[in-house]
């Protein structure tokens, strides 16, 4: 596939089933993440892998952090909050490490991880898989943030659910280019 067929016809999966991408595949979506724009050279991002029992383990995350926002959330929607992860067989988790730095402002830095994140999306889709990029309220959760070891200078940009499109792809809306872009004089 041409990259102008894969940017132009990627879109997300919300159905996702086994297989997700192997080792070699993950270090061609690796390879791939890592040529995002990155001003000053700061790689100012890292990724999470999680598969197998840790999208349960993930899932536990997500409910105690809902029970800790909401003491009066019910079984049932802890049980959604569960079952999150369970939706793809792979999910990586991309993070922004922010630092301070005299030329490189940290929008930067946030806008050079979600670069990787898309990079890692193109070449999924590029090597045959799907995928589709999720954030909520467990992204800006600090407890779901301890619990998946950041630190204090690092934000999730994603969670990245990768695996095998489960059906037909919806169909996108064609955008005029007069819809989103003017020349300006």
């Amino acid at each position: 596939m041409d990259a102008l067929t894969l940017l132009k016809g990627r879109n997300s999966a919300a159905r996702l089933c086994k297989p997700a991408p192997d080792d070699s595949a993950l270090a061609e979506i690796f390879a791939a993440a890592s040529r995002a724009p990155d001003h000053g050279r700061l790689r100012p991002w890292r990724f999470l892998l999680v598969r197998g029992d840790a999208l349960v383990k993930l899932g536990d995350l997500f409910a105690s952090a809902a029970k800790q926002r909401d003491p009066d959330l019910s079984e049932d929607d802890c049980q959604r909050f569960r079952q999150q992860p369970l939706r793809a067989p792979l999910i990586l988790i991309v993070i922004a490490r922010l630092e301070k730095h005299p030329k490189v402002p940290i929008i930067e830095q946030q806008i050079s991880a979600a670069c990787a994140a898309h990079g890692a999306m193109l070449a999924a889709e590029a090597l045959g898989y799907a995928g589709i990029w999720r954030t909520g309220v467990n992204a800006f959760d600090q407890r779901v943030h301890s619990g998946l070891g950041l630190v204090h200078n690092e934000e999730i940009s994603g969670f990245l659910y990768l695996g095998t499109r489960d059906g037909q792809a919806k169909p996108l809306p064609v955008m005029s280019q007069a819809d989103f872009m003017k020349e300006w004089r």
